[in-house]
């Protein structure tokens, strides 16, 4: 395995013998929990808290304890998030987040995404887009950053589209009611959001993006990754 590391992020490069020596690369597109992360609009009670449990001093194993908010770093939305009585994170169908998807480059964008910016793009049903904006090009937190809105949803859902994620802790920027939420769950339309795609280029790609098996819950922190060129 060659670790190729631009920035925070990295490429991994391996020999697929089952392919015939295929080239593989494998993207990481996810944040790195820690303690001083960025989060949604700085709060400090969305930062995780890592506390030794047991050290190697007593002669013990080292163990450690981690307090997570579950829409911290990268992460999937389940529909209970928004809607009431909606799905919990442990029925999704895992086969929704291990799928083709592509890359769409919306680094024009200044604000936010509309129906109009996606319109020209080649979009089709059971698509899984992941949105690549300025967002990208900063670790900070924007109070201004490129979101999903309610016309774009509506554009997706239109669409048919299977999933869709973006490179900003949140799909949407405080609108009223969380209707680009509500437009894609209702729709069944996975949302995944604290993608990192400095890196990564426009194309296609097998996205793989697991939650933990949350019994009940709204949310879970994914491992995203992106293969290229994709599984069939």
């Amino acid at each position: 395995m060659i670790y190729n590391k631009p920035g925070n992020h990295f490429a991994t490069t391996m020999k697929a013998a089952a392919e015939g020596g295929m080239t593989m690369k494998i993207w990481d597109i996810s944040m790195n929990i820690k303690p001083g992360m960025t989060v949604y609009k700085n709060r400090d009670e969305n930062r995780p808290v890592f506390t030794v449990a047991r050290d190697h001093t007593g002669g013990s194993a080292y163990e450690t304890r981690v307090t997570l908010h579950l829409h911290t770093g990268t992460h999937v939305d389940a529909p209970l998030h928004i809607l009431e009585d909606g799905s919990t994170i442990e029925k999704m169908e895992l086969d929704r987040l291990l799928t083709r998807c592509r890359v769409l480059d919306l680094g024009n964008v200044e604000d936010r995404i509309t129906r109009q910016d996606l319109e020209g793009m080649r979009i089709e049903a059971n698509d899984f887009l992941l949105l690549k904006t300025r967002n990208s090009q900063t670790d900070t937190f924007d109070y201004g950053f490129v979101y999903l809105d309610e016309s774009g949803a509506q554009y997706l859902r239109d669409k048919k589209v299977k999933g869709v994620g973006i490179d900003s802790l949140g799909i949407e920027r405080d609108q009223p009611g969380h209707p680009t939420h509500r437009i894609l769950m209702n729709a069944g339309i996975i949302i995944l959001e604290g993608l990192r795609l400095a890196h990564v280029s426009a194309g296609e790609y097998t996205l793989i993006a697991l939650p933990l098996k949350l019994d009940g819950l709204e949310a879970s922190p994914v491992r995203a990754v992106l293969i290229q060129p994709p599984i069939a």
